[in-house]
């Protein structure tokens, strides 16, 4: 890990006793298996990882839109919905809805709403459409994921990298940066190769990061949809080869980091970009290393990730209650 720590924000015990608060003011009511394995999840502590500096209100928001990523996660990954495209498709399509601005029913519905409301107010057009298509896109890979499943269809490495790019959820974060770091930036700025080229290692990185952290887990729960898992089904090779491998390529994508770095230096001055879109992007820049060193610290400490032994496989479908009307 070549970044610097930047260390926990201070606001993390505030931030928690807010999420939870705000769960259960909008009905989030979760089972006891649920509530144990939110509490092992620790949102507070990757937020507050990510976003070091951020004033207390966005880092109270930035922890509700996270938990409530967790809550659709777990529901997709591990229960019934995730198996079964027919369940699965008009789950998310009510999803994409709310999130659309059609009227939502259910509690989950509720809480989106609410949180796009919130995260909505005085940001511009083209901000929104950039969160929204992201969001879309990492929601419709449960759908993905759930005919996978449906048709016994493994991805190769090559598709699957792709696909995790968006299933990993790092972009919306990417673009919540934006608000707490007081940016704007224009559609010409995101459509800049290094930059494309930079969201892209820092997602990548969350994702491979994730995968390793996770393989435990997801395989008590028979999940395939894991990096790790692929490479020892392609190579036919231990778990232990599997983990090197995977680990040495986390490293090579943190030197895709600072390369794209250097290129958008580089674009910027091509491009003769100046004023607040260049101080924007440097921001971006500067920041996006802290995302990867602080989602990275977050794998280390959390139980989610650290404790797979304590995955509880029996209550795995108590959690299709949030989606219910």
């Amino acid at each position: 890990m070549p970044f610097p720590s930047a260390g926990c924000n201070p606001g993390i015990a505030r931030t928690r006793e807010a999420v939870w608060e705000w769960a259960d003011s909008h009905d989030l009511s979760l089972s006891p298996a649920a509530r144990k394995k939110m509490i092992r999840t620790r949102p507070e502590l990757w937020i507050s990882l990510i976003f070091p500096t951020a004033p207390q209100h966005h880092l109270d928001l930035f922890c509700q839109w996270l938990f409530w990523a967790f809550l659709v996660d777990d529901e997709f990954d591990d229960g019934p919905a995730g198996r079964d495209p027919r369940l699965c498709e008009p789950a998310i399509d009510r999803l994409v809805a709310v999130l659309d601005g059609e009227e939502p029913r259910g509690a989950m519905e509720r809480s989106l709403a609410e949180l796009r409301s919130r995260t909505y107010r005085d940001r511009p057009a083209h901000w929104i459409r950039q969160f929204r298509r992201d969001t879309v896109s990492w929601l419709w890979t449960y759908y993905a994921e759930a005919v996978d499943r449906a048709t016994g269809h493994v991805p190769g490495r090559a598709e699957y990298i792709t696909h995790r790019r968006e299933s990993v959820a790092m972009q919306p974060f990417l673009d919540l940066h934006e608000i707490t770091a007081g940016i704007d930036l224009p559609e010409s700025a995101r459509s800049l190769p290094s930059y494309i080229a930079l969201r892209h290692a820092v997602t990548d990185h969350s994702g491979l990061c994730n995968d390793i952290c996770s393989f435990e887990k997801e395989a008590l729960l028979g999940y395939g949809h894991n990096a790790v898992a692929l490479i020892q089904r392609e190579r036919g090779c231990s778990l232990q080869e599997a983990v090197d491998e995977a680990g040495a390529e986390l490293a090579r994508i943190a030197r895709r980091v600072r390369s794209a770095e250097r290129e958008l230096l580089e674009e910027i001055g091509a491009a003769g970009i100046e004023g607040q879109t260049r101080t924007a992007l440097e921001r971006c820049a500067r920041d996006y290393r802290g995302l990867v060193r602080g989602d990275f610290d977050y794998h280390a400490r959390a139980e989610r990730y650290t404790r797979p032994d304590l995955v509880e496989i029996d209550d795995r479908e108590s959690l299709s209650e949030h989606f219910a009307a």
